[in-house]
């Protein structure tokens, strides 16, 4: 069985400029590389909607939702989140987060599913931050939540930054457990309460990050048994990332996938890979660490088959 992998042409429709901090291209070079790898046929890539604004509103307010589709968001929302709010970016974040829940269908189907963008952990049910318009992973559990698809999630987020907006949209929420794994020194400095955060040392490596995630992990499976798992696989700890402060290698991010992928997968728990923060200036590069998610979910499938 191939690895259902999911992907749309508007992920990097808009244009930011080069100086731009969000590396916009990583997403078409994400998808370059998964063809060359061999990990998805040309033609073989799941392409979703764009998501409806009924979606949208099941997390984000109308008001929020409106202002972003028809350009109405003041100027200090749009810096709040880092980019103009063009018609291309909402085009791209509608695009992203119906791929995320794409890819929620696609992993009840068969066990897991990854998509090519998604993991915008930022975004609030009322605003938008750090590069995130709509919190894609919010708004796919709520739809699977409100078709009766699931009645429990957890969210995983391994981004280097605490996922607060996650975190703030499902607080006080039973059904959906929050958990964050971030480098204790950076931003956002104003924390959100997930259910389980885990503050990791400045310039903690592939080693000691590797056991704290394998303690964490072992500890949620003992305790959670959810429908669904949504995990974000930022790779901005590495060590080469601008925004990071934690110091894994390439081998770390691979092991690190590795590892929460066939936790989950042996347990029989469907995931869905979302790709998350990474901000390094090398794109080529970056997309290369981001493509460790889909080749370890791709490799753990075709073994269990």
């Amino acid at each position: 069985m191939a690895l259902p992998i999911v992907h749309h042409p508007d992920y990097d429709a808009a244009s930011v400029g080069s100086d731009h901090r969000f590396p916009m291209r990583k997403f078409s070079q994400v998808a370059k590389r998964l063809l060359e790898d061999g990990l998805v046929a040309p033609g073989g890539f799941y392409e979703p909607v764009h998501a409806l604004e009924s979606w949208l509103t099941l997390a984000h307010t109308p008001r929020y939702v409106d202002g972003v589709l028809n350009g109405t968001l003041t100027r200090i929302e749009q810096r709040q989140i880092g980019f103009e709010m063009t018609g291309a970016v909402a085009r791209r974040s509608r695009a992203a987060v119906a791929g995320t829940l794409l890819a929620g269908r696609l992993a009840l189907e068969q066990g897991v599913a990854c998509n090519t963008a998604g993991g915008s952990h930022h975004a609030h049910a009322d605003y938008g931050a750090g590069f995130c318009v709509f919190n894609d992973v919010a708004v796919a559990i709520e739809v699977l939540l409100a078709e009766g698809a699931i009645s429990s999630a957890l969210v995983l987020d391994c981004d280097v930054h605490q996922g607060d907006g996650t975190a703030r949209m499902f607080d006080g929420r039973d059904e959906v457990t929050t958990v964050s794994v971030h480098c204790e020194t950076n931003w956002p400095t104003r924390r959100a309460r997930s259910d389980h955060d885990v503050d990791v040392p400045e310039g903690t490596g592939d080693m000691a990050y590797l056991a704290l995630l394998r303690e964490l992990l072992e500890a949620l499976l003992a305790r959670h048994r959810p429908d669904i798992v949504f995990y974000n696989a930022g790779v901005d700890p590495h060590q080469d990332d601008r925004l990071g402060k934690l110091s894994l290698t390439d081998q770390g991010i691979a092991d690190r996938e590795h590892l929460v992928l066939s936790a989950l997968i042996a347990k029989g728990i469907p995931v869905v890979g979302v790709l998350g923060g990474g901000y390094a200036r090398d794109v080529d590069h970056l997309a290369f660490l981001h493509t460790r998610l889909h080749g370890s979910a791709a490799s753990i499938l075709s073994q269990k088959v």
